[in-house]
């Protein structure tokens, strides 16, 4: 599906249903990656009565214009796209970096996000300097050392239940298809946010094996936030959603049905 946000083409998949604005779910991905990190989630729920959203950010994937500098920017469009979209209520779902954006958004446009699930989240999100010199110098180490990181250790030997795909692999594949200067710029808005509190009923979906945003680091959004819960994926590394699909998909149905 095809978006139109301040004027620039944005790109969101709809999990091969039509979309149906009355019970939207928006998906937003993490730092340098794209829609397709949802695709087991996203067509999940396309076809069990959600309108689906799983957004390319400006500048990833299928969606046009120059990536952001900030989360707050990011926030910006995301709430744009709820107005493109013609939406008046959302959940969303974001990841990581798109844990951050969904967070800004829902700080915006309170009265409109009816509910808020933070995967592979930490408030702050600290990212080491040392790895942003390697992404903006473009050097392949910066994406070498975060795949190490963001997969668990079960994925990190293999476990892919689809013949011949491989996790890291395609870990790999996806933040070096990144346009130039992406990862770079994503992770200094990582970096320098400071999450605001939001008043929407919350999940924070942690994987157990996560390095890169480990449990404790998600923590204090529990403090942060006045209604929010932590369900933690045994097993389960930074990128969940891939690793643990069928588990990730359960918490996140739990959740938006309110038996959490």
């Amino acid at each position: 599906m095809q978006l139109t946000v301040a004027g620039v083409p944005a790109y969101a998949h709809t999990g091969g249903r039509p979309f149906d604005a009355s019970r939207a779910l928006v998906f937003v991905h993490g730092a340098a990656m794209d829609h397709t990190v949802w695709a087991l989630q996203s067509r999940y729920f396309a076809h069990r009565g959600w309108g689906v959203l799983a957004l390319d950010l400006p500048g990833h994937g299928r969606s046009g214009g120059a990536a952001h500098d900030s989360i707050d920017a990011y926030a910006d469009w995301l709430v744009a796209v709820l107005d493109a979209a013609e939406l008046s209520r959302a959940a969303l779902v974001g990841h990581s970096m798109g844990s951050l954006i969904a967070l800004g958004a829902a700080s915006k446009a309170s009265e409109r996000i009816s509910a808020l699930a933070l995967l592979g989240a930490a408030a702050p999100m600290r990212v080491h300097p040392d790895r942003i010199a390697l992404a903006e110098a473009d050097d392949p180490r910066a994406v070498e050392q975060i795949v190490a990181w963001a997969y668990g250790r079960d994925a990190q030997l293999g476990g892919h239940r689809a013949p011949g795909l491989w996790f890291t692999g395609g870990g790999r594949q996806l933040l070096c298809d990144s346009a130039p200067g992406v990862l770079a710029g994503d992770l200094r808005a990582c970096d320098a946010f400071e999450a605001p509190g939001v008043a929407a009923r919350t999940l924070v979906l942690c994987g157990a094996d996560d390095r890169m945003t480990p449990v404790k680091a998600a923590r204090p959004l529990l403090d942060a936030l006045p209604d929010a819960r932590m369900t933690v994926l045994d097993g389960a590394g930074h990128m969940m959603m891939l690793e643990a699909p069928e588990a990730t998909r359960a918490a996140l149905k739990d959740f938006l049905e309110g038996r959490q």
